[in-house]
């Protein structure tokens, strides 16, 4: 049962949520759904607002027997913005879940596709001639010649492709310039689809490389996700494919060929390199693959064998 105290105290805590950050009505409902599920459990000791370390531990370990680590690292994610917000108020001296670690997380390693699997999906694409399967081969060139992110792709000005050009400046994350390098496959196909595309009247005068039906507006990535994920079906693959998973792909496959991880950073547009390294956990022989082609001594032990 929750305590009367805690009750008034969590509305408090979401109302201020909402009014200082804006926040939406799902992450209200997670907010909610996981500190009452902690007063739940500490109504017949303390209470969730007064509650202490010891306490709160206690949640976790109740918590560790049925939930995965990353639903219960979340629950201590509110129970700390509900700690400080008391603590703020002044309505509790101290933050009693300062010191408490998370449970450790494994890695979640992206989901790839191999090379024969995305070369399916080109071989697709590529034999649908109408002005949406020419438009799919140009954008499916793109998310896995590049590595942009859907974002990224459905953004694409039109000018940007008036010229041959082997490179483009797209704006990333945190409004961030970054460099990207065409391969030829897919300024072809970004050609292809230019010409294509230039049939119809309305898009003519569009600014968008992939207009939606609304010549004024870009394609919506609801759009690009069903499109792909059909493709994906089509070609036999297992699971869902997704315009991410093929930045993924872009990635995994570059790494396996002997991309060093700084420079994928700089492609992929990450701002720090511990987000690149994950993709060399997606392939360990390669790593090995590396040290054996690549170390001088590993090379003098093979001419000498």
């Amino acid at each position: 049962m929750i305590a009367p105290k805690d009750i008034k105290l969590i509305a408090y805590f979401l109302d201020a949520m909402v009014a200082g950050r804006g926040i939406a009505g799902n992450t209200v409902s997670a907010y909610q759904r996981d500190l009452d599920a902690a007063a739940e459990i500490l109504g017949e000791k303390s209470g969730l607002a007064d509650a202490n370390a010891d306490d709160i531990r206690y949640c976790l370990k109740i918590w560790s027997g049925h939930l995965a680590p990353r639903s219960v690292a979340r629950r201590l994610s509110a129970i700390r913005s509900f700690m400080a917000f008391l603590l703020d108020e002044g309505i509790r001296p101290d933050d009693p879940s300062e010191h408490i670690d998370p449970p450790k997380l494994g890695k979640s390693l992206p989901k790839s596709l191999s090379e024969d699997e995305v070369q399916k999906m080109l071989n697709i694409a590529a034999e649908d001639k109408t002005p949406q399967g020419v438009m799919l081969m140009s954008m499916l060139e793109m998310l896995y010649g590049t590595g942009l992110r859907i974002s990224e792709l459905i953004g694409l000005p039109v000018s940007s492709f008036i010229r041959r050009h082997d490179h483009l400046t797209v704006m990333g994350k945190g409004g961030k310039e970054r460099v990207v390098i065409l391969t030829d496959a897919a300024i072809t196909a970004a050609e292809h689809w230019l010409k294509m595309r230039d049939t119809v009247a309305d898009n003519i005068t569009s600014s968008h490389l992939y207009p939606s039906q609304n010549p004024s507006q870009n394609i919506r990535r609801e759009t690009v996700y069903a499109l792909i994920k059909n493709l994906g079906i089509r070609a036999g693959i297992n699971g869902v494919v997704s315009p991410h998973m093929l930045r993924h792909s872009f990635a995994t496959h570059m790494l396996n060929r002997g991309a060093d991880l700084r420079t994928l950073q700089m492609l992929l547009g990450h701002a720090d390199i511990s987000t690149t390294e994950i993709y060399t956990h997606t392939r360990d022989d390669r790593l090995s693959g590396l040290v054996h082609d690549a170390h001088p001594l590993a090379r003098n032990y093979k001419s000498n064998v």
